[in-house]
């Protein structure tokens, strides 16, 4: 880690009632020590306690702020060196002053994500829980908090270190069978070699959905409402958000753009986008809105398609309809509230019946049935969003995917016959691979891409 002590601002810039600034490196008692005064010195000063004091100028002692300053002795603290952490009145003008007295006192200013990084290099936490540091601190919603808490805590780690050990001791097997051929077992460990890696390429397919959820909960769900003019779309994207967000009229092809509007369901985050409804017109405003309409389809996660149940269903509802079999989507039998015309049972002819949800604005209670259809299409009904074990990013699914493909290597040598030696090296491959994940073989140029991501003081 090297022996400079570093120095940020810990808390948001801007009006607030206090400030944090934290210094960390082995000389950041010393240093605090030449701009502090309080009742004692702070390299005297028992490891975890905290002690009232004024900050001063260097140059003539003058007063800057009045603070409270906490001393954490390594190896107990957030990056096992020593670390002060100064706190003071919030705003622009105390926190920049004593920033830069530390600086004048022999601290440098901390890169992005330099007091993580120590962390990991200190070996306190490994990569995937800081990665998990960096999502808690980004997490928009409840679940997504509490999937970037769990990694934190070390779940991944767990879950990646179990793997690696199960790799370990197939290779074990391997070279035991190797390296004492007289006891003629090539065969009953080709046999076990092949159990023990249907096994991890099944956990590990787990896990690489898991990771799917768990991008689900940081990124929202691209959820684009489609259907005819005038079906309803707007009223149900304003009831989905509790707000009246988009214009609802009675005149057809009111909604020419799309409106975008981010809700939540169950600590789930989707992206909601009303779109122009579909259908042939001469108007180059609405044409336009219909192009786009088309375009956000195919990009979405998941469809809502409306539909006027007081209606016959007309050939724009048929082409969205036939959809469904490519793309995730919910069909909404909007109106209720009117004598019905179509019936669930004549769209359960394109649509699994659990695809179909009445729907009407003037019965607000069968919008708990849409949502928790949409839990239930998104999850496959198998995963919770509670379940998600971490935020995964392109980083890790793409570590997990090679790691089952060198896994998948395996299984398919096995089949032709090739020798155990041979299986070994790709066994390696994917316990090296899954090590990465947890930063057991990190590379500088990697290490930096990372906590460059971070925000100053973390």
């Amino acid at each position: 880690m090297g022996s400079d002590t570093i120095a940020a601002i810990a808390t948001a810039v801007g009006e607030a009632s206090i400030a944090v600034i934290r210094v960390s490196g082995s000389h950041a008692l010393g240093i605090v020590d030449r701009i502090f005064r309080g009742r004692v010195s702070l390299e005297e000063a028992p490891s975890h306690t905290v002690w009232h004091g004024w900050i001063l100028r260097l140059d003539s002692g003058k007063h800057i702020d009045e603070v409270l300053v906490t001393v954490m002795k390594a190896p107990r603290s957030y990056t096992t060196e020593d670390v002060v952490e100064i706190g003071c009145h919030g705003g622009t003008q105390a926190v920049q002053a004593i920033l830069l007295e530390l600086l004048r006192a022999g601290a440098r200013l901390a890169e992005p994500g330099e007091f993580t990084k120590r962390a990991f290099l200190g070996g306190r936490i490994d990569l995937a829980q800081a990665e998990g540091v960096m999502e808690l601190i980004g997490a928009q919603t409840v679940a997504g908090r509490d999937a970037a808490l769990r990694q934190v805590e070390g779940s991944l780690t767990k879950l990646i270190k179990a793997l690696r050990q199960n790799i370990v001791e197939l290779m074990a097997h391997i070279e035991v069978t190797i390296d004492y051929p007289e006891h003629d077992v090539e065969e009953a460990t080709s046999e076990l070699i092949k159990d023990g890696v249907t096994q991890l390429s099944r956990e590990l397919r787990d896990l690489i959905a898991t990771a799917v959820s768990g991008r689900v909960l940081k990124t929202g769900i691209r959820t684009v409402i489609v259907g005819r003019p005038n079906v309803g779309k707007s009223s149900l994207l304003n009831q989905l958000a509790r707000a009246e967000r988009a214009i609802v009229t009675d005149i057809p092809g009111t909604t020419r753009d799309i409106v975008e509007e981010g809700i939540q369901i169950s600590g789930v985050p989707l992206r909601v986008s009303d779109t122009a409804g579909i259908r042939e017109t001469t108007d180059v405003v609405e044409r336009l809105g219909v192009m786009r309409s088309r375009q956000a389809i195919k990009d979405a996660d998941l469809l809502l398609i409306v539909i006027d149940a007081s209606g016959a269903l007309e050939e724009e509802d048929r082409e969205l309809l036939a959809l469904v079999s490519s793309l995730p989507a919910i069909v909404v039998l909007n109106k209720m509230d009117l004598p019905a015309v179509i019936s669930s049972e004549e769209i359960s002819q394109h649509v699994a019946p659990d695809r179909i949800v009445q729907y009407s604005v003037f019965r607000p209670e069968l919008l708990r049935d849409l949502e928790q259809a949409i839990l239930r299409v998104v999850f496959g009904g198998e995963l919770r969003p509670r379940d998600a074990t971490f935020l995964a990013n392109a980083r890790h699914l793409s570590l997990l995917e090679q790691a089952s493909e060198s896994l998948q290597q395996v299984l398919e040598s096995l089949d032709i016959g090739v020798t155990l030696d041979v299986l070994a090296v790709d066994l390696r491959q994917a316990w090296v691979t899954l090590g990465e994940i947890i930063g057991e073989t990190p590379r500088e140029d990697l290490l930096d891409q990372i906590f460059s991501q971070f925000c100053l003081g973390k």
